[in-house]
């Protein structure tokens, strides 16, 4: 029996325009010697992100981005590049929606004894719809005895870590990937596809094409919201199953189904999806090997440079060090 939407339409418009018209605070953490490109990277999606939205619908600001520090001031980045930020005493909440990022960088190990952020990050998280560490960042909320977060506030910890368990635990794939991701959610998916264009680019793997099919004009929105969910889950083990109920057919039409949109089978996406994140991974962050294996879904070390060697014929190391040595 099909389920029928009792809210009255007037009440669901009104509902989607308070949505729309909602400020979001971002507070982004810094500490000297923290990595400048990720925090460079959300500042833009943000700032484009509200350019466009006061240029196309309400003429106001989504979005309004905090830079903060223990003492405020100025605050020196890895690369010797200043910026000012307020201090983490004299910042005051608010009852609007609050998300939390915490920059990466060689500082994270020091900052991470400093007892002022780290009382500041208890007191914060709670309030937080989203709290995402950029890499060593992750540094600072483990010394605070806290975890990633990226369901709601209004739900205790353990209620959505039983709803939500991986989601809750685990990082999302890359920094620009969730700022993106947010955006659409807030304002829409053709507003988050200007700001992706408009912003300097996630560095480009060998899998990164087959990754795009998903948004070719053919694929349906079934077949879509499954590759992203796919994509979003890398990290767990997932049943092809849970994949097929998400777009609510049978697994044998699932698969049908994915194959001729996609161009490839719902497993073979999901491969490609785990190896483009840890392409991505290895040219971004400077995390160990395993560790990116394991937060990719893949086994370890070992197994992600077997499949490294299979489809790239090269290591994770030198797939590094290339990039490195091509950028410089």
């Amino acid at each position: 029996m099909d389920l029928v939407d009792s809210v009255p339409r007037s009440s669901r418009q009104s509902a989607a325009q308070t949505q729309k018209n909602t400020i979001s605070r971002v507070d982004i953490v810094l500490f000297n010697g923290f990595a400048l490109p990720n925090v460079a990277a959300l500042i833009e999606i943000f700032h484009k992100a509200n350019a466009l939205a006061a240029s196309q619908r309400s003429g106001r600001a989504r979005y309004d981005v905090s830079l903060l520090s223990t003492t405020g001031g100025r605050i020196a980045s890895s690369s010797s590049v200043f910026v000012w930020s307020e201090s983490v005493d004299s910042y005051r909440g608010t009852n609007d929606a609050h998300l939390m990022f915490i920059a990466g960088g060689a500082g994270a190990q020091h900052a991470s004894h400093d007892e002022r952020l780290r009382n500041w990050l208890r007191h914060r998280h709670p309030l937080s719809e989203k709290v995402h560490p950029i890499a060593e960042g992750r540094l600072l909320l483990e010394a605070a005895g806290l975890a990633s977060r990226y369901g709601s506030p209004l739900r205790s910890d353990t209620e959505a870590s039983d709803r939500f368990p991986m989601l809750w635990r685990s990082e999302m794939p890359t920094t620009v990937g969730i700022a993106l991701r947010i955006v659409e959610k807030d304002l829409g998916p053709e507003l988050a596809r200007q700001v992706a264009e408009s912003v300097a680019p996630q560095h480009e793997t060998p899998f990164s094409a087959s990754i795009a099919r998903s948004t070719a004009p053919q694929v349906s929105e079934k077949i879509m919201a499954s590759a992203r969910w796919l994509e979003a889950n890398v990290d767990r083990p997932i049943s092809i199953d849970d994949a097929a109920r998400l777009a609510a057919m049978s697994e044998r039409n699932f698969l049908r189904r994915f194959k001729n949109e996609i161009g490839m089978t719902p497993s073979d996406y999901l491969l490609r999806a785990r190896l483009n994140l840890s392409c991505q991974m290895l040219v971004e962050s400077r995390l160990p090997i395993d560790k990116i294996a394991r937060r990719c879904g893949i086994g370890g070390g070992g197994q992600l440079s077997k499949l490294f060697r299979k489809y790239l014929a090269t290591t994770p190391t030198d797939y590094r060090l290339g990039k490195e040595a091509y950028s410089e």
